[in-house]
Order: C-alpha cells, then sequence, then structure tokens
C-alpha cells in the first residue's frame, strides 16, 4: 500500500515512519531540509489552503494527517487556523479527488476539554478550550463533511500527552525534572491524568490504516492506565535511576504559590485531572495498548 505521512520528522512521525518503512511505500511530507529522506518519495513543503498535493497524492491509498502547528511565540492563531483547519480541510479535498481510500487525522483530546472529573467518552460533546483544540475540532468537522460528500473514508484519533523517549513539551520538562532529582513539592498530589506512550498511539494509527471497522469512526487513545502527578514523577525518577525526593506539600500550599507567582495555569495543568476512557476504541479495534505505562516510562530512560 502506498501512504503519505505529514508531519513525517516530528516526534510521532518518526516513529510512525519507522514502523511502516518495511511494510508500505511511504511519501513524506516534512518541514525540515535536514530530514533523512533516501528511502523514501519525500517533499519538503508547508501546508496551507493553497498547497497542492497533486504529485505527493498520486496512486497513494491511505493519508495519515499528522502536521499542525500547536503554538508560536506570537500566539499567531490565524497561522495555527490556516495550517490546521484550511490546510486539513484542502490535503482531504484533494485526497477524495485523488482516489484516497481512507483519511486518518490525528486530532487531540483537547477537543473533549482541558480537565474533567469522569473520564472522557468518544460520544461526549466537544467542549474545545484552547484555540489548538478549537482549530482541530473545526478541522474534524471539515473532514466529516467530506466524508460524507465524496465517500473517503476518515479515521479520528484523539490522543492526550504523548510521551516517549525525547518527547517535547511538558512531558520533556517532567523527565530533566526527574533526571536532576532535585527536591520537588509534589508528593502529595492526588489527580488523575491519562497518558499514552508513542509505542501505543503509533500502533493504535497502524491499526487503524486498513481495519475494516475504523472508517468513520473517532478514538480515544491511552495506555488505559491512569496515573496522578506524584505517581509519574515518582516512575520517571526511578526509570532514571535514582531514588525519588517528592516533598508531601498540600494543594492548598502549591495554590497559594501559583496564585503569588502567576503560574496558576502551570499548576491547574500539572495538578488537575484528565482521564480518557477507551472502551470504545479496544471493543470496535478490538485494540489493546502492547505496551504498559511502566514499560513505556521506562523506555524514555533506558539508555541512561
Amino acid at each position: 500500500m502506498k501512504i503519505l505521512i505529514t508531519g513525517a520528522n516530528g516526534f510521532i512521525g518518526k516513529k510512525l515512519v519507522g514502523s511502516l518503512r518495511n511494510k508500505h511505500q511511504l511519501v513524506c511530507q516534512y518541514r525540515k531540509e535536514n530530514f533523512e529522506v533516501n528511502e523514501y518519495d519525500s517533499f519538503f513543503f508547508d501546508i496551507c489552503r493553497k498547497s497542492s498535493w497533486s504529485n505527493a497524492l498520486q496512486n497513494v491509498s491511505a493519508v495519515i494527517h499528522l502536521a499542525a502547528v500547536a503554538h508560536n511565540k506570537f500566539n499567531d492563531t490565524v497561522s495555527m487556523h490556516e495550517t490546521n483547519v484550511k490546510g486539513t480541510v484542502n490535503l482531504a479535498r484533494q485526497a477524495a479527488e485523488s482516489g484516497v481510500k481512507r483519511f486518518i487525522f490525528l486530532s487531540s483530546i483537547g477537543v473533549n476539554g482541558i480537565s474533567n472529573s469522569s473520564p472522557f467518552l468518544v460520544y461526549d460533546s466537544p467542549a474545545p478550550v484552547e484555540n489548538y483544540a478549537i482549530s482541530k475540532f473545526e478541522a474534524e468537522i471539515g473532514l466529516l463533511k467530506i466524508a460524507a460528500e465524496t465517500g473517503m473514508e476518515v479515521v479520528i484519533i484523539r490522543p492526550p500527552l504523548v510521551y516517549g523517549p525525547n518527547a517535547p513539551g511538558n512531558f520533556g520538562k517532567l523527565a530533566n525534572l526527574a533526571r536532576k532529582n532535585l527536591p520537588l513539592p509534589f508528593g502529595a498530589i492526588y489527580n488523575k491524568r491519562s497518558l499514552v506512550s508513542i509505542d501505543n498511539l503509533v500502533d493504535l494509527i497502524v491499526t487503524c490504516i486498513d481495519h475494516p471497522k475504523a472508517a468513520n469512526q473517532t478514538f480515544l487513545v491511552s495506555d488505559d492506565h491512569d496515573v496522578s502527578t506524584t505517581e509519574l514523577l515518582r516512575e520517571m525518577t526511578l526509570a532514571s535511576g535514582k531514588k525519588p525526593r517528592l516533598l508531601p506539600v498540600p494543594m492548598g500550599w502549591l495554590n497559594l504559590a501559583a496564585k503569588l507567582t502567576g503560574k496558576r495555569a502551570v499548576i491547574d495543568r500539572m495538578c488537575g485531572s484528565l482521564q480518557v476512557d477507551i472502551s470504545h476504541t479496544k471493543e470496535v479495534l478490538g485494540w489493546e495498548p502492547p505496551v504498559s505505562f511502566k514499560d513505556g516510562i521506562q523506555k524514555c530512560f533506558s539508555k541512561e
């Protein structure tokens, strides 16, 4: 099968390419000119509403659309909308016109919301709050419209925080804290958060390429093992070969400190709950996360 992967040089894209390289013919879109492209049909350009995909889509059976603008230093919602919404819809429409059978779209659990007191279900009404999640939801709407108009199958996957070796973003920051093993005031946080290892996410994406029951479905994904921030930091520190030094500071004190230092959003994100129920994903696809949470964390520090 010939597959087009966008964002092929990103954190998730590299892992996905590695998983598919010996099984399918790959066409890779990327944004950095130093990407290793010798083994694939590859091309370098930005994604927008005017991008032409005619050459890249020749004889392609499936598109896996990973590329997106998550944030930028200017918080430019215009460029985010241009890439994440208009660029996605443009690609999907051209894919349908080229005869692509299935379009897999990596969305975000942020489409469901930023926190909860009970796990999100795939059937819950979308409630995106942040600009990135709003753009992903608008892209989902556009994709479902194209699916209805053209018959191209669309698969939407909404992951929570994705972690793995050399992960960027918040997980990367936590990994650095674990390696430094400084005394941290996060020993008494009793929240619950769903995470997904990059191995489990890629396995689900690969499953959705040709699974007959994946067509026109939306899937939530996680390791199926929720943890508190305290548990997460403890496992990360142990995986790095050190003994955790987590001080049991009450949440009230952390909230006060966050208020005084203007870091309320950081504490809310770190200490709030966000759980995902993946029973629909498991039942429809007969899928189980192949890598346990503990093994997934261990892989992040296995070479240290």
